[in-house]
């Protein structure tokens, strides 16, 4: 299971890298138009330096221009390297973006070229081995492992270069500040909302607890004493104060698994791991916990880490059918990972009311969370907790 999680990583790392490698092949190729604009851009403006309305009528044509390109790479960047911008930007600021733009789209051409040539050599043994024989196989080695480091660099560049585009994207065309306020405060909204919602649903899922469980053994406790009290066979009324007990003992039971969905205490004794241990063990399929914090998560943090995790499971043991779990708890980029799967049938809906709430609960840490639930699975959860 731990093999097949690390090859879907490697191959979700080489999506992207595909992925990002595309938008920067793009970049360059608009680099051919960008280029000649910002120098002609910058020859006509500068021929009407001195006249102020030949001035605004250039700049007004050649704003118009810049957008036009500037749209172009805001779909580049949108599709490619997942990246959104402000509709708001204004002329200026699109000229100002393809000003500096071009480099970027150089050096994404350049990277790219010595990752292509990196490959070359490093592969090239291949080549010699199939149609030649090898008369210097010490520089045949060294060249390869030249091409190969050459390769490597090649591809870290790549990625430090779609970085770039995507502050230049965020610092040129990126939401003012008010916008960015006003997008916040929409975001906190609808999580308070989230998390209003999500504790209504908690207390009506504990009211049904209660009801349909705890409740209806105390009613039958009270009516096998009451009738242990009225009988006048003693043999009867053993049998029935057994019957009581048992009950009793399956009432205090329920009550305790309640009282464990409301909020383990375990995680504020001995801590996050120690109560995913106690969710792993109390399961009945087999469930491999990775558990990779140092240190011990804040409270919140925590919290919903482990109501992600033992929701998840459950799913996974009432629906998908699963035979292993796997649970992976590491750390991030200033953040938490947990990471949920298991070989079911897949077909998870995430919009459910038990993974719907878990979204709620992620969004209320401004978290994300995904689920990846194909037909005939596997089914993947995945949760970004941030944290200090």
């Amino acid at each position: 299971m731990r093999g097949a999680a690390s090859v879907l990583i490697m191959w979700g790392m080489a999506r992207r890298g595909l992925r990002l490698a595309t938008g920067l092949v793009l970049g360059a190729v608009m680099t051919a138009a960008e280029l000649p604009f910002v120098v002609l851009s910058g020859l006509s403006l500068l021929l009407v330096l001195a006249w102020p309305r030949g001035r605004r009528v250039v700049l007004e044509h050649v704003c118009a221009a810049a957008r036009l390109l500037t749209e172009s790479n805001r779909s580049r960047l949108r599709v490619y390297f997942v990246t959104d911008t402000s509709d708001t930007y204004t002329g200026p600021r699109a000229l100002h973006y393809l000003s500096l733009r071009w480099g970027l789209g150089l050096l994404g051409a350049l990277v790219l070229s010595v990752a292509l040539i990196g490959a070359a050599y490093g592969t090239v043994w291949i080549y010699i081995l199939l149609f030649d024989e090898a008369r210097h196989p010490g520089t045949l080695a060294l060249t390869s492992v030249g091409g190969l480091f050459l390769l490597f660099l090649g591809l870290q560049s790549s990625f430090g270069v779609a970085g770039l585009e995507t502050k230049l994207a965020r610092y040129c065309l990126g939401p003012s500040h008010q916008e960015a306020l006003e997008r916040r405060i929409e975001q906190l909204a609808a999580s308070r909302a989230g998390v209003i919602a999500a504790v209504n649903d908690e207390r009506r899922r504990i009211e049904r607890d209660l009801h349909d469980g705890v409740q209806q053994r105390l009613v039958a406790l009270g009516m096998l004493l009451g009738r242990a009290l009225r009988s006048q066979d003693a043999q009867r009324a053993d049998q029935l104060l057994r019957q009581a007990h048992e009950e009793s003992s399956q009432a205090l039971t329920e009550l305790r698994e309640v009282a464990w969905r409301v909020y383990p205490t375990v995680l504020d004794e001995a801590g996050l791991r120690a109560a995913l241990e106690t969710v792993a063990e109390r399961l009945a399929i087999s469930v491999r916990l990775d558990y990779e914090l140092a240190t011990e998560p804040d409270t919140a943090v925590a919290t919903v880490a482990y109501f992600v995790v033992c929701e998840a499971v459950t799913n996974a043991v009432k629906h998908s059918d699963a035979g292993q779990i796997t649970v992976r708890v590491a750390p991030g980029e200033d953040a938490v990972l947990v990471h949920i799967e298991d070989d079911g049938l897949g077909g998870a809906d995430s919009s459910g009311s038990g993974l719907f709430g878990l979204a709620r609960r992620v969004a209320a840490l401004d978290g994300r969370f995904q689920v990846d639930s194909p037909a005939g699975g596997p089914t993947i959860i995945t949760a970004e907790l941030p944290c200090a």
